[in-house]
């Protein structure tokens, strides 16, 4: 990439650690998180934990009934956090530049079961069913729609690098001219399908997930929202390196070494031309389940080494899949827009059980705290079914 400075700003979010922004930041501060799961009937027959946004979200415009899917409305909840900020960019640059990348996995594929069960028991769907709710491009479709705008707008599904992956769509749609801002992020929500899936991959933990310990059984699955703002225009906060791989290994299991994640990670710090000792913390993917967890911290161990502090914060929040990716850096940017000495890192919740086969990273305690204010500089990975791999570097200016 060129030298090209570009800054995140505006964040919106929802997931089960807070219905907005302010509540998710309020969560991190607090000495115990509260628990954020509950239990669920997705699975038939067998019951799991998820954790799911229980607030009441706002309801889709009737012009735009077409998209009206939970996932739509829990992407919404985000938006409406950077409603004004993005009101003053459309004044500044004009509709026509301003863009919008989401990244999802399941878009609206509950309203879609739902339907589907109507038309297999009463023969027909119900009336407010449109097949727009469950597709894959419906998240930016709908929130381009809903602003106003014009630019490009289109939806990243990568798996669980979805919404990762859109803050290099939305810095190419920069770089090349297309946008003066694009919003970008993502939205996935809990549905029966993906519970049952990774029920059949045998990958669901019976309890909170368990990162990094060897006891480590499997993710719990979440559900949440998180949006930016990405410009050219100075903020608080940088966007400053994106490294992404495609290793292709299998389609669900990672490559056991980790040399996909690896290559990502070096990728983003050759980007942001920075070496790994600039970095003073790692959000891991960190899911829990016994493979991705080994590959990642031999990968981490190998570019890092095991002094940087890290955590997965997905205990907390859940494996929110296609929103994964942006909602960690949106837990990252909730420390960045803090930074001042003592300010804690995100933590990691587990058993404190190590596996021992593995390196030992730097896993974050709730006593571990920012040492020294200026600038931060943070790292958060997103590794994917199919090899899709993407890390991104943010840093406080």
């Amino acid at each position: 990439m060129s030298q090209t400075a570009y800054y995140l700003s505006g964040l919106g979010m929802t997931c089960a650690a807070g219905a907005t922004t302010a509540q998710v930041a309020q969560t991190l501060k607090q000495d115990i998180y509260r628990n954020t799961c509950r239990s669920s009937d997705l699975i038939p027959g067998k019951e799991t934990v998820v954790c799911a946004v229980d607030d009441a979200l706002p309801q889709i415009p009737r012009r735009l009934a077409a998209y009206n899917c939970r996932n739509n409305a829990l992407l919404l909840a985000a938006y409406l956090q950077i409603a004004d900020d993005v009101d003053g960019l459309i004044r500044r640059h004009g509709r026509d530049r301003v863009g919008v990348v989401i990244g999802s996995s399941t878009s609206g594929i509950g309203t879609g079961t739902v339907a589907m069960r109507s038309r297999l028991g009463a023969d027909s769907f119900p009336d407010d069913f449109e097949f727009a709710q469950q597709e894959m491009g419906s998240a930016a479709a709908f929130l381009a729609e809903y602003i106003g705008v014009k630019g490009p707008a289109y939806s990243v599904s990568t798996a669980c690098a979805s919404s990762a992956r859109t803050f290099l769509s939305g810095r190419s749609l920069l770089a090349a001219g297309h946008c003066d801002a694009v919003i970008i992020g993502g939205a996935d929500t809990l549905c029966e399908l993906t519970l049952q899936g990774f029920d059949a991959l045998e990958t669901v933990a019976p309890t909170r997930c368990n990162p990094m310990s060897r006891n480590r059984s499997g993710i719990t699955i979440g559900e949440a929202a998180a949006v930016f703002i990405l410009t050219r225009e100075p903020a608080d906060i940088a966007l400053l390196g994106i490294g992404d791989s495609s290793d292709a290994y299998h389609i669900s299991a990672p490559e056991e070494n980790g040399a996909g994640a690896e290559a990502a990670m070096r990728a983003a710090l050759a980007d942001a031309g920075l070496a790994p000792g600039d970095i003073a913390y790692i959000n891991l993917h960190g899911t829990g389940t016994v493979q991705n967890d080994a590959m990642e911290s031999l990968a981490v161990n190998r570019v890092f080494g095991c002094g940087v502090p890290c955590s997965s914060t997905k205990a907390l929040t859940g494996h929110t899949l296609g929103a994964a990716g942006a909602l960690e850096i949106g837990l990252c940017c909730n420390v960045l827009s803090r930074n001042t000495d003592g300010v804690r890192f995100p933590y990691h919740i587990w058993d404190g059980h190590r596996d021992t086969t593995l390196p030992a990273l730097s896993l974050v305690t709730p006593d571990h705290r920012l040492s020294g204010a200026g600038r931060c500089v943070m790292l958060s990975n997103s590794f994917a079914f199919g090899g899709n791999n993407c890390a991104v570097v943010i840093g406080s200016t």
